[in-house]
């Protein structure tokens, strides 16, 4: 089972014994996923597809890995870089996909069984449990405080951090408003959840009631601030 399917040169049996194991496992990991990621149904479909279009180029690149490995890696870096930032479940999964079509354009069908269905399960079990969502790292927020030009950010809001933070570190400055006005981020930590509408109640008096925004700031990332 474990064995390459591939002889000195792939059959047309051959082919399509592999073409059948890809296609219908990436159907099935695909499905696995829908119910722990979040994205478009397209996502799915593309995900589905891609063991099979990976162990395509390898079987044509004569069993030459390198080869095969640099041309998809290409394709899928233009791929990457046309099309919107992806979230980090997304990126994993397209990983995933992509190094068991390597093992399915080698001929090893059963490790690229393997690879799709015990990983996407091994996620399945894992992704809605409290593994890795420490208590210390959840209550961390991202505070985005949009001031006008004129204002001078430094210090402005400490009094009313001291008052109601328990933490409070500076991440980040941009301009905002062609120009006209300064987004500050901070990531935070409350003294307490239950005071947060007092808590913006305040800086919104400092900044001339603009927007304020405080967000999970591990689900935000530092990205977007």
């Amino acid at each position: 089972m474990f064995d390459s399917i591939y002889s000195s040169s792939v059959s047309a049996s051959e082919f399509f014994l592999m073409a059948a194991a890809a296609l219908g496992t990436g159907l099935i990991y695909a499905w696995i996923l829908s119910f722990r990621v979040r994205a478009q149904s397209r996502f799915f479909l593309v995900v589905a597809l891609i063991p099979f279009v990976v162990a395509f180029v390898i079987t044509f690149v004569k069993g030459n890995i390198g080869a095969g490995v640099a041309l998809g890696g290409g394709c899928f870096g233009l791929i990457r870089f046309r099309s919107a930032p992806g979230t980090a479940d997304e990126l994993i999964a397209v990983l995933i996909a992509m190094a068991s079509g390597v093992a399915f354009g080698m001929g090893y069908l059963g490790y690229g069984a393997a690879i799709l269905l015990g990983l996407s399960a091994l996620w399945f079990l894992l992704a809605p449990g409290r593994l890795f969502r420490h208590k210390s790292v959840a209550e961390d927020q991202l505070l985005r405080i949009t001031i006008p030009e004129a204002l001078e950010y430094n210090g402005v809001f400490d009094a009313i951090f001291a008052r109601y933070l328990q933490d409070a570190e500076s991440v980040g400055v941009k301009t905002t408003g062609m120009g006209s006005m300064f987004r500050l981020s901070y990531r935070v930590r409350m003294k307490d959840r239950s005071q947060e509408k007092a808590f913006l109640d305040e800086l919104r008096t400092r900044n001339g009631n603009l927007e304020i925004a405080l967000l999970p700031y591990y689900e935000s990332g530092t990205a977007q601030l």
